[in-house]
């Protein structure tokens, strides 16, 4: 049984800020619920109520596909060291691209990642902590390279290429909002 917090408090941030993976939950009105995990340094507190996070170009689309339909999103986060704690964000998100905006102001809260896709911001509506007692200690040894050099040795025009050709629907055929004019 989970503790319930209408909002972020202090401990939940700095439990937030020492995660070094996170987990995105979305689901469509119909079709397959994708959970993804999260890595690399793409995740901020914007307050109490609401988060950032960089999604980066990568195989899938799901998440933005989904949020599309429907904007309910889930953030996980759970300790594998130290002390035992799952916390979890419920909320609805909407989701930024290169075309919009806020999308400029948005990126700056970010490392300047050549595969920057979307950005997603969610409005929490409730902040949900549970023990954790059952997740395994892993010991955390270094973020993965790869996704970072893929991108950065195709050149943002070479991403925006792949996301074009693979990232315009999810794999139940939504669209993700990847438009043909995206690099324009």
């Amino acid at each position: 049984m989970g503790d319930r917090f209408e909002m972020l408090e202090q401990k939940h941030i700095e439990f937030i800020q020492q995660q070094k993976m996170y987990f995105i939950g979305t689901a469509a009105t119909e079709g397959f619920v994708n959970v993804s995990p999260k890595g690399i340094d793409s995740f901020r507190v914007l307050g109490k109520n609401r988060v950032a996070w960089l999604n980066l170009t990568g195989s899938g689309n799901e998440s933005a596909a989904h949020v599309l339909d429907n904007d309910r999103m889930t953030v996980m986060f759970c300790s594998f060291e130290k002390q035992p704690l799952i916390l979890r964000l419920y909320g609805r998100a909407q989701v930024f691209h290169e075309r919009d905006s806020q999308w400029t102001e948005l990126l700056t809260l970010f490392p300047d990642y050549v595969s920057a896709r979307q950005v997603f911001v969610v409005d929490i509506d409730l902040v949900q902590s549970s023990c954790g007692f059952a997740v395994p200690y892993y010991e955390y040894k270094e973020q993965r390279p790869t996704l970072l050099r893929w991108a950065d040795n195709k050149g943002r025009d070479g991403v925006l290429e792949y996301q074009r050709e693979r990232n315009r629907l999810s794999l139940n055929g939504f669209d993700t909002g990847i438009e043909d004019d995206q690099a324009d």
